[in-house]
């Protein structure tokens, strides 16, 4: 297609390249992460992921060579050869990334009577003829490659010899590993080899693939049916260089509410104010910690969005107040489909503004959702998004604490939407097969904008469709996943994808979603649940319901133990989401994003780290009261007995159904809260801290929990310092909120110790 090179010019931080039959522009957006385009479809990025400008001045030098132009920065050498072809290098010469001089060979021999049967019996047919994707870059395997992140896929941790597709998709189905696409689309991958890792970020909206190797072990590739050659280089020395440059560029989750990292109970349905209050009651009767409920559709009237069921709810609000009082938060459910009734005021006000996506012919375009016959908000458009924005206020005047987007991917029940169904690209006419990949995305920076409006907090969004750059509005989850052990063992590998793709602020449906959840399955998840950033329990109407203290006191006792402890965990949490927002790395972490050279570690789907300090092996699988477990090296103690182990080796370590296996890195210090129910029962001004004997540096984070004010600098910052010879130092960084710690609790070999605190640096010998 582009041919020879014939001339290229610089301006700025770009290089703009002139082939025989096109053109190509290397951008330089800081030393370690490069843009390469060509404008195929239009002229301009039109990134949806990437706000503001994120092009630093960067000093590199342009070499013209017979054979390539050569781009070099402090860190990377970038070699643009004839036909467009990019190869990437270390500023040492490493060979990182090259381009693949071949063509694809993937199989698409098929007879027409083969094609015949597989009709007849109803299975998707391959894609046949040209196997080349309008837009597609194909990369040289060198043979060593591990591949991990894009975003929320089913299966494994490393995403090698597997297939996927980028196109958010509502499949109730049981999801399986063979899945190619789910409710997520973030075209972002890590690639981790022996001497080196980079990622990659293809940042085109239309539907798009990713073969890693499935169909030729030489090679990997990415392409998309439209839309322009736009993919960034994204290097660094480890694993979370890579994860921070990414998260530089498409933006870092903020810091959430401290009650979201609580406890939260959700399903659907609790179909009237009854069901809500006897769930309440039974939570703070049992003396279960929990702060969120969560309202499904049938709060809504008629599943009308903005709207309240006062049939069954009450009165509008009351509900709310009511549960406040116990200390008790609530999450409102709000779908993208407007009912089309006339005199419904959200359809009125949306026709009137021109809000509505339109069919071909000029009319609003009309399909079905829980309402019935619905229109989509053309979210693409600024001024639809404000509108949006607004109506937020209606769900925060009823005393909601946060927003829970659904079937934004978009769903529709009478078939998808189809391509040319006309939406907005900000300023520009477009259409359905460009915007559907970022429609939950556009519609959870509406809601949050509104969210930011209306409520001096920080906004609480949920949203199950999501693009990259979602983490700076909304958390997620995985969707509609089932009571399968299957989806329980899914979960480890794929909050760990999601978290090296950005999104942070993840979790699964705790018990599953769809199907019959058993005792033993609820207490194994709710081991898992523990560890993820939203630790929420939620069920479908038609499955049995999933409170714990529904399968007997043994599942009871195991849901109040793994509960109770994250609530001791809160501000080991609240921790590694300020250092997310600081440095973008996610809570949840496979092993390999801090041992990428240890090789055991590479295809590890059964423990994950949380933070850097502290190493889950959870139990997944049906009937198994012990673990196999790996401990990387260094030195790690027994969350549970308090046992020294050496790691750089594998063990089996009893876990019956009360426990789970976690283990401590030596020299840390992890922060605890005394016992809650919910947060704000009771001032947190006491902090305990477990120390764990070796050398070690813990900062801990501090503010009021709620709002921006931290921004601004009104929050306190500690420094514990352990030494080996059982030193601990303990020194304030950083004054700015008026609430300092009372006092610390130190817990170290079995003792405890109190000391008060008053802002001056303190010494203890352990």
């Amino acid at each position: 297609m582009y041919g020879k090179r014939k001339s290229y010019n610089t301006k700025g931080g770009s290089v703009r390249v002139c082939f025989e039959g096109g053109e190509g522009v290397i951008s330089v957006i800081t030393d370690e992460i490069i843009n390469v385009f060509s404008p195929v479809s239009n002229r301009g990025h039109r990134s949806k992921a990437i706000e503001g400008e994120k092009a630093e001045r960067v000093d590199f030098k342009v070499n013209d060579g017979a054979e390539y132009l050569e781009i070099k920065t402090r860190a990377l050498r970038v070699r643009v050869y004839d036909g467009y072809k990019v190869d990437f290098y270390s500023a040492s010469g490493e060979l990182l990334c090259a381009d693949y001089r071949g063509s694809r060979r993937g199989s698409r021999q098929i007879s027409e009577k083969f094609l015949a049967l597989l009709r007849a019996e109803g299975h998707e047919l391959p894609r046949l003829g040209d196997i080349n994707y309008k837009i597609q870059v194909v990369k040289r395997m060198e043979g060593d490659e591990a591949f991990y992140g894009l975003g929320d896929k089913t299966g494994f941790l490393n995403k090698r010899h597997y297939d996927y597709e980028m196109w958010n998709s509502d499949l109730p189905a049981a999801h399986t590993d063979a899945f190619k696409a789910l409710y997520k689309s973030v075209p972002f991958f890590i690639t981790l080899r022996k001497s080196c890792v980079y990622g990659i970020f293809f940042d085109n909206t239309y539907h798009s693939y990713f073969d890693m190797g499935k169909e030729k072990d030489d090679y990997y590739y990415f392409g998309a049916d439209n839309g322009n050659l736009d993919y960034y280089f994204i290097g660094g020395e480890a694993m979370p260089d890579i994860v921070r440059n990414y998260t530089y560029l498409t933006g870092r989750a903020p810091l959430p509410q401290l009650f979201t990292l609580g406890y939260h109970q959700s399903r659907w349905g609790y179909e009237n104010a009854g069901d809500v209050r006897e769930v309440a009651a039974k939570y703070r009767a049992l003396k279960i910690p929990i702060d969120t409920i969560h309202f499904d559709i049938d709060y809504m009237d008629g599943y009308k969005v903005f709207t309240w069921n006062e049939a069954d709810f009450g009165e509008p609000g009351a509900l709310i107040e009511e549960l406040g009082k116990s200390g008790f938060k609530v999450v409102t459910i709000i779908d993208p489909g407007v009912k089309a009734e006339a005199g419904y005021e959200i359809y009125e006000e949306g026709l009137a503004g021109g809000y509505f996506a339109v069919a071909q012919t000029g009319e609003v375009y009309e399909n079905a959702v829980w309402p019935g016959d619905a229109v989509f908000p053309d979210f693409g458009n600024p001024q639809t998004r404000e509108w949006w924005a607004d109506k937020q206020k209606f769900l925060i005047e009823l005393g909601a604490r946060g927003v829970w987007n659904d079937m934004n991917e978009p769903a529709s029940f009478r078939g998808g939407l189809l391509d040319d169904v006309v939406f907005t690209d900000e300023d520009e006419r477009s259409n359905h097969e460009a915007m559907h990949n970022v429609y939950g995305h556009l519609m959870s920076k509406a809601s949050y904008e509104g969210w930011r409006k209306y409520d001096e907090r920080r906004p609480f969004v949920i949203t199950r469709a999501c693009y990259s750059g979602s983490q700076k509005y909304a958390a997620a989850w995985t969707g509609d996943n089932q009571s399968l052990w299957a989806h329980l063992q899914m979960a480890i590998p794929q909050m760990c994808n999601m978290g090296l793709s950005g999104l942070a602020f993840i979790g699964t449906d705790v018990g599953g979603f769809g199907a019959d959840v058993t005792p033993e399955l609820l207490c194994r998840w709710v081991q898992v649940g523990c560890f993820s950033p939203l630790f929420r329990n939620h069920s479908s109407r038609g499955s049995i319901r999933q409170e714990p203290w529904l399968f007997g006191e043994e599942t009871l006792a195991v849901n109040k133990k793994y509960i109770e402890l994250r609530y001791r965990l809160l501000p080991y949490f609240y921790d590694l989401f300020w250092e997310c927002e600081e440095k973008g790395l996610p809570p949840v972490r496979p092993l390999a994003l801090h041992y990428e050279r240890d090789e055991e570690v590479r295809d590890m789907n059964g423990e994950f780290l949380l933070g850097e300090r502290v190493l889950v092996a959870p139990v997944v699988e049906q009937g198994a009261d012990r673990k196999l477990v790996y401990l990387p090296r260094g030195e790690w103690y027994d969350y549970w007995t308090k046992e020294k182990k050496t790691g750089g080796c594998w063990f089996v370590t009893e876990a019956p159904i009360d426990v789970c296996p976690l283990y401590v890195r030596a020299g840390s210090v992890l922060p605890n809260f005394k016992p809650m129910q919910y947060v704000g029962e009771h001032e947190m001004d006491e902090l305990i801290l477990d120390v764990y004997g070796g050398n070690g540096r813990y900062v801990h984070f501090q503010d009021n929990g709620e709002d921006f004010a931290y921004r601004d600098g009104a929050y306190n910052k500690y420094e514990f310092v352990t030494l080996a010879d059982g030193t601990l130092k303990i020194e304030l960084l950083h004054r700015g909120y008026e609430k300092l710690y009372r006092k610390f609790i130190i817990r170290y070999r079995g003792r405890e110790q109190e000391f008060a605190f008053k802002g001056d640096p303190l010494t203890i010998w352990l």
